[in-house]
């Protein structure tokens, strides 16, 4: 024969059913992953244009092994870009495209300094260039 839940045991049953509640409510307003990546994860978006034939950059101050993580896209057509870094006496040049569309990934501070992107538009028309970051960095500076 069973006997009847204890108190404690009737408040814990209680909390259970009120937790699973609150996760059905908030089950509803889960991020899935690819809104884990959205505008309201980034710490920071610039957004700029580009004329034809002109050129920007934009760097982030980062010490040596912090990581920035960061997506970029362009519109009205593809860019150039560098993406590379200086201070302290070093250089280095992590990687080039031409004629890109997007990019996204980790940027990994080689040495403590600037790290961050060129772009130039070699379109005939005017581009606009979307910048998102977030991570380890101390400030995002535009350069030129």
């Amino acid at each position: 024969m069973a006997s009847a839940p204890s108190a404690d045991e009737t408040s814990h049953e209680a909390q259970l059913e009120a937790s699973d509640d609150v996760a059905n409510v908030t089950s509803d307003t889960t991020l899935t992953e690819g809104e884990i990546s959205s505008e309201a994860a980034w710490r920071e978006e610039v957004s700029f244009s580009l004329a034809p034939g002109e050129g920007t950059e934009y760097k982030l101050t980062m010490d040596e092994g912090s990581i920035a993580t960061f997506a970029w896209s362009s519109e009205g057509g593809p860019v150039n870009f560098d993406t590379h870094g200086d201070g302290g006496g070093n250089s280095i040049s992590y990687e080039k495209g031409r004629g890109v569309p997007e990019d996204e990934g980790e940027l990994e501070a080689a040495f403590t300094g600037n790290h961050g992107w060129f772009f130039r538009n070699r379109n005939e028309q005017e581009v606009t260039v979307k910048l998102r970051i977030k991570g380890d960095y101390g400030e995002l500076k535009r350069m030129m």
